[in-house]
């Protein structure tokens, strides 16, 4: 009786390590289904031209550069910023 309590147990063991590793399959699958977000900013550099940065969270290389619009969702909400400001004479 001792051996069939030991099986059971072992069949028990083995049935939390799959549905352990079914979770985990789970958990990366939705982690990677989530689509992924582009964020988007008008950039005015020191000479004044401006352009759409493509990722508002990482910053244009050297000193002489300002963020005029960030956050924005899509690339047709960053040109309609940048002829925004170009329409406020912002950027020329």
């Amino acid at each position: 009786m001792k051996y069939l309590g030991l099986k059971y147990l072992g069949l028990k063991y083995l049935g939390f390590k799959y549905l352990g590793f079914a979770v985990f399959i789970l958990a990366i699958g939705f982690a990677a289904s989530t689509p992924a977000r582009a964020d988007f900013a008008v950039v005015q550099f020191g000479d004044g031209y401006c352009r759409i940065w493509q990722d508002s969270g990482a910053d244009p290389w050297g000193p002489t550069w300002r963020k005029i619009a960030i956050g924005l969702p899509t690339w047709a909400a960053a040109e309609s910023a940048l002829d925004s400001a170009r329409a406020q004479d912002v950027c020329p």
